[in-house]
């Protein structure tokens, strides 16, 4: 009868946020408005001033160093309609870029986690409450872990890159190839360096794209990673205390004189700050509403009552 219930009356089933789709929506909407960026600077070109190579990379490299926040000063706007532009332009923009390289970030993560996690997953029928639980905390930390590494990876990998094109395709100094690697990535942008041959320049409209969103990441997930640690401390020291008499009435919910098993639990939530009390009044609402019978407990037959 249960499976019979099911059938008829299907569950809500859980919302979906694919990480896969994001990263294609991103990167659909990052050309199309890189696109639109392009085809409104080459009609307003002539308004725009600062040395110039190809229109159309020139386009495309102050479209990206304006929406990277970068802002060399190599190539500037000189009109009333062009400034409007660029404001709309950075504005919108890098909204773009910070939702493209969040979804590829959590698509690799979610990768590394699976191949990772498989030998667990596969023996996941095996283990009790406590195991799980256990596996879900390393879980978490090993996903912040990684995104913390490959976040400073890819940074690195950015810089390195920089140094390398700047040194052999714009002819700088090692130390001077290494400044604006720097200054690029970080979006410090002193403007007393910049890109001028259009190789360079074609260059930094991919590269700038990537390294300057990766290292905000960067230091976000290592911020993160300190938050973590802090939570975790502060459940260690939660769940090691011994319930003293001001904690037992507050966790007596019902106020029968005795404290179950399920009040501890969430009584220890709260206390984590995992739950608040309005989350706790709607859980319970919600069974109120399940329980027909108002006896306490959910059984078949106010499922079913439910459903009509």
């Amino acid at each position: 009868m249960a499976v019979l219930m099911d059938a008829i009356n299907p569950s809500i089933p859980k919302p979906k946020f694919g990480s896969e789709s994001i990263v294609r929506q991103a990167c659909i909407l990052l050309i199309l408005y890189l696109s639109l960026g392009v085809v409104i600077y080459w009609f307003n070109r002539h308004h725009f001033v600062g040395p110039k190579t190809n229109p159309v990379v020139d386009a495309l490299y102050f479209c990206i160093v304006t929406m990277c926040t970068i802002g060399f000063g190599d190539i500037t706007p000189n009109s009333n309609a062009t400034k409007l532009f660029s404001i709309l332009f950075v504005l919108v923009g890098f909204g773009f870029i910070d939702i493209l390289l969040s979804g590829m970030v959590s698509y690799v993560l979610d990768l590394q986690e699976n191949y990772l996690l498989k030998t667990v997953q596969h023996d996941g029928d095996k283990r009790d409450l406590a195991t799980s639980y256990i596996i879900d905390v390393k879980k978490g930390r090993m996903r912040i872990r990684l995104k913390v590494g490959l976040a400073l990876g890819v940074v690195v990998l950015c810089i390195g890159i920089g140094v390398g094109v700047m040194h052999f395709v714009e002819h700088l100094e090692w130390l001077d190839s290494f400044y604006l690697s720097v200054m690029s990535v970080t979006t410090v942008g002193y403007g007393d360096r910049a890109f001028k041959t259009m190789p360079g320049r074609l260059f930094a409209a991919i590269w700038l794209l990537v390294s300057t969103v990766a290292v905000a990441r960067a230091f976000l997930y290592l911020a993160e990673a300190r938050v973590d640690k802090r939570h975790r401390r502060m459940a260690k020291w939660v769940l090691g205390q011994d319930m003293t008499v001001s904690q037992f009435l507050a966790a007596d919910i019902d106020n029968n004189g005795y404290v179950s098993k399920s009040e501890f639990v969430i009584y220890k939530l709260k206390e984590l700050g995992k739950v608040s009390e309005k989350d706790i009044m709607q859980i319970s609402q919600k069974f109120d509403r399940l329980d027909s019978g108002n006896c306490g407990r959910i059984c078949l037959a106010d499922l079913k009552d439910s459903h009509h």
